[in-house]
């Protein structure tokens, strides 16, 4: 009897655990984060205390998965629903290198020491920060490097064409709303924002997914 407990709760478990991987998709494991990586430990954990007590009915096992699997689904769904639960649940990214220079300030907040920068950099092939112009510490603790232009492959140097510079896009509206700071860092007023979505096809801020401004070109925007 031992053993069949044993055998009916790992095929139950895996059944769940695979249902509820995909109702809750993929980032489970491509875009983990500290969250994402609690609630897989605690699905495990479930099953896998299950297998060592008997005492344990399937039904039970079902329960607390699902219970579980609700709540991770409907904390995702806040995520998505609602922007500003996003910072609380899932962090937010970090300008760790901005023009060139070390922002200590966000290394600290981060608990990111440089030996471990240098580490994320190099797996970016950026094996001196020299060579970097900004570097952004992701939610799910990688970085994404862009290189200063002299060091980009193929470099301008290697075809004798002038220096530019680089400059970081910015996001001007993120579903449906738009990120104030962003807006004020750039200059632009609410009057200019509208007047350049309309010219893009939108009626107003609403209809936007995603709009994001560069220096030099036209505000990329995408409606729903």
């Amino acid at each position: 009897m031992e053993y069949l407990h044993i055998v009916n709760v790992l095929v139950i478990g895996y059944l769940f655990l695979f249902v509820m991987a995909k109702i809750l998709g993929k980032t489970q494991i491509t875009q983990i984060t500290p969250f994402d990586f609690i609630s897989a430990i605690v699905l495990g954990e479930l099953v896998g205390n299950a297998i060592y007590e008997e005492d344990i009915e399937i039904i039970e096992i079902f329960f607390a998965v699902a219970v579980w699997g609700i709540l991770i689904y409907v904390t995702e769904m806040l995520t998505q629903k609602f922007k500003s639960t996003r910072k609380l649940l899932e962090g937010e990214p970090s300008i760790v290198i901005k023009k060139g220079k070390i922002v200590y300030k966000e290394l600290k907040k981060n608990h990111l020491d440089l030996n471990q920068l240098q580490h994320l950099l190099r797996s970016k092939d950026v094996f001196s920060i020299q060579e970097c112009e900004y570097a952004i510490l992701e939610t799910d603790g990688t970085v994404s490097a862009l290189k200063k232009p002299v060091y980009a492959s193929p470099t301008l140097q290697d075809l004798n064409l002038p220096l530019i510079n680089v400059e970081l896009p910015v996001t001007i509206i993120l579903d449906g709303e738009v990120i104030w700071d962003n807006l004020k860092t750039i200059g632009w007023d609410e009057l200019r924002l509208n007047n350049e979505i309309k010219s893009n096809g939108a009626h107003n801020v609403k209809d936007v997914l995603y709009a994001e401004w560069k220096k030099g070109e036209a505000l990329h925007v995408q409606t729903y």
